[in-house]
């Protein structure tokens, strides 16, 4: 739009040197703002990268109305300086200097360039004409420009730098992880596929980081996720050094462990045997023979052929999958070793059952004669049945507790007979 306004008087000679002075700081202040602009990173990671997608889109807009105020800038700095230049040339200007510094300072001086008048402005016909605006226009102009610029770059910066600073995160997490495969050798099926992921997600990063962009905030969920899978792999390959380094230690361990459950094992077929030859009908546990299984396991991991420090069974993943196989047998081990000594306290709780009732039998048939039951044939035959059920093997648990229970209410019943 042009600027043209109703014709003014000139200034006079102080009104236009303070015009001068105001725009001269004006164009300061201008100038300052746009080479602060290109200044701020994210405006310079914006100029400078090859982009994809919407990012590459706003990188294009950003260029444009950039130059545009460039070019807005310069034409008001050529208009402010002709006006400087003639100032300078007359200490004492005459009324036809003050009429053209008043135009050249106040009036429709900058004329655009006709390609750059806006379409609306363009006739059929006629050649477009450059637009005429005020030095105060033209400020006008730029400044909207101006204002959307910076707020895009501060809002892709956010985006953009909260995705690198994640993203370093992320492949710091991938390197320490690669470093390790690299000094244990062999491969990682999981740290090859979760590399993979990560160069892709990277490239978008520096790419197109709006396409992982949510409402104008960054969206690292896909990072977040990627660190936490390759942490995981990480700690795996830590691990897997610690074997390493001790392997001799934690093989000695679950021999340790296995001589235990070898043991315990023994221990379990001891009491059942006594409990068959003790216990008529029991019901017991299941004696699986683990220790011979785990043995077997044992043996495979343990063997060293090729050196104190490298098993034969690492295979192509190395000590990292060998780590897993230790950690498997460990935790089978441990947990053979828990069961085995549970099924011995399960089996000889059937002989402690015995040796309980005995005790009781023995309390009660101390109880009766103190009660001067000692004569007493019905109390007497009741507890010769329940001794003989309790010391006769195979003993039958169930029929003597049923016996013990009748001779402890036999007695019961006299003490209330007495009371009476």
């Amino acid at each position: 739009m042009s600027d043209a306004r109703a014709a003014r008087p000139p200034l006079d000679r102080d009104e236009a040197d303070r015009t001068l002075a105001h725009l001269r700081d004006e164009k300061e202040r201008i100038s300052t703002a746009l080479l602060e602009l290109e200044g701020h990173p994210g405006y310079r990671l914006l100029d400078g990268a090859a982009l994809d997608g919407a990012t590459r889109r706003v990188q294009a807009e950003v260029r444009s109305r950039t130059a545009e105020i460039w070019a807005l800038f310069d034409l008001y700095g050529r208009t402010l300086g002709e006006a400087e230049r003639l100032r300078a040339r007359h200490s004492r200007p005459g009324q036809a200097q003050l009429a053209e510094l008043t135009r050249l300072l106040t009036g429709p001086s900058v004329e655009l360039p006709a390609e750059e008048v806006p379409l609306e402005r363009r006739t059929l016909l006629a050649a477009p004409a450059g637009e005429r605006l005020t030095l105060r226009a033209v400020v006008a102009r730029m400044t909207p420009l101006y204002e959307d610029v910076v707020k895009t770059v501060a809002a892709l910066d956010a985006v953009w730098s909260a995705l690198l600073s994640r993203l370093a995160e992320v492949e710091a997490e991938q390197r320490a992880a690669a470093d390790l495969l690299a000094s244990l050798g062999g491969t990682d099926p999981d740290l090859d596929r979760l590399t993979a992921d990560l160069r892709a997600v990277a490239a978008l990063v520096r790419g197109d980081p709006l396409a992982l962009a949510d409402a104008g905030r960054p969206d690292t969920s896909r990072l977040d996720a990627l660190r936490t899978a390759l942490a995981g792999v990480r700690r795996g390959l830590e691990e897997a050094h610690r074997l390493r380094d001790g392997f001799a230690d934690r093989i000695g361990g679950i021999a340790a462990v296995l001589e235990a459950l070898r043991a315990a094992e023994a221990e379990a077929r001891r009491v059942r045997g006594e409990v068959l030859a003790k216990i008529a009908s029991p019901v017991l546990p299941d004696l699986p023979d683990m220790s011979a299984t785990l043995a077997d396991r044992l043996a495979t991991v343990g063997r060293s052929p090729h050196g104190a420090n490298v098993p034969a069974a690492t295979g192509h993943g190395g000590w990292n999958e060998l780590a897993g196989r230790v950690a498997d047998l460990e935790r089978a081990m441990n947990g053979a070793l828990e069961q085995a000594r549970r099924d011995v306290e399960v089996i000889r709780g059937l002989l402690d059952r015995r040796e309980e009732l005995r005790g009781r039998l023995e309390a009660y048939r101390a109880k009766a004669a103190r009660l001067g039951g000692a004569e007493d044939a019905g109390l007497s035959a009741l507890y010769e049945r329940a001794r003989e059920l309790l010391w006769t093997s195979p003993c039958d648990l169930r029929k003597a507790t049923v016996t013990l229970s009748e001779y402890q209410q036999a007695i019961t019943s006299r003490v209330k007979g007495a009371e009476r």
